[in-house]
């Protein structure tokens, strides 16, 4: 594996996305048990679009308009609703003193769909893993599910500190309303640029 791979691949899981925004709002939201389900559920939210990189279904994403636009405005939708449920205190960034713990299923199925509705992910993978695998590779195929399988362990660890950092502030920030207020517009809002980053994306 060479070091080029690794940051890059730091890169890529440590830039702000979906997923990060939904772990770091989690965190000061519910915790830092749910921030690190969301870690999870980000990181599961993966596998699909890596098997589908790995297995050449990406390049129907990037062939079919239709498939590629059905998912990306399934994505587009679904970042407008945790928008919405932000705002209203009923999503990932819900905080009170006293709030009930949500169950740990539900943040990982919340999660999972935030990077699973996300089209450009399978090409992504689509056109990141070939760079570090040569064509004459042997078992090609296994050399591309190690270098998946150190994203994925990335994501995961990078989320996660993402996640315990902003749960580390959540007592600063439900003893002040205002700033309470003022996060749970600011993730809304970034919900709302990701979704219309995400509707104006090319294939």
């Amino acid at each position: 594996m060479s070091i080029e791979f690794l940051i890059t691949t730091l890169v890529v899981v440590a830039a702000p996305g979906t997923g990060a925004i939904y772990t770091i709002a989690a965190g000061l939201g519910r915790g830092r048990r749910a921030s690190l389900w969301a870690a999870f559920g980000c990181t599961l939210g993966i596998v699909p679009h890596m098997l589908a990189a790995i297995t050449g279904l990406a390049a129907i994403l990037h062939t079919s308009a239709l498939a590629f636009e059905i998912i990306k405005y399934l994505g587009v939708a679904y970042l407008l609703y945790t928008a919405w449920a932000t705002l209203k205190e009923t999503g990932g960034l819900s905080v009170e003193a006293n709030q009930a713990e949500k169950p740990a299923a539900k943040v990982i199925v919340e999660s999972i769909l935030i990077n699973i509705l996300n089209p450009k992910l399978s090409i992504f993978f689509f056109a990141f893993l070939p760079q570090f695998v040569p064509t004459t590779t042997p078992n090609a195929m296994l050399r591309m599910l190690e270098l998946s399988a150190v994203f994925m362990l990335a994501t995961f660890l990078v989320f996660a500190a993402y996640g315990i950092f902003a749960a580390a502030m959540r007592t600063q920030i439900i003893t002040r309303p205002a700033v309470m207020a003022w996060m749970r517009r600011s993730f809304a809002a970034a919900f709302v640029a990701l979704g219309a980053k995400l509707a104006l994306s090319e294939r």
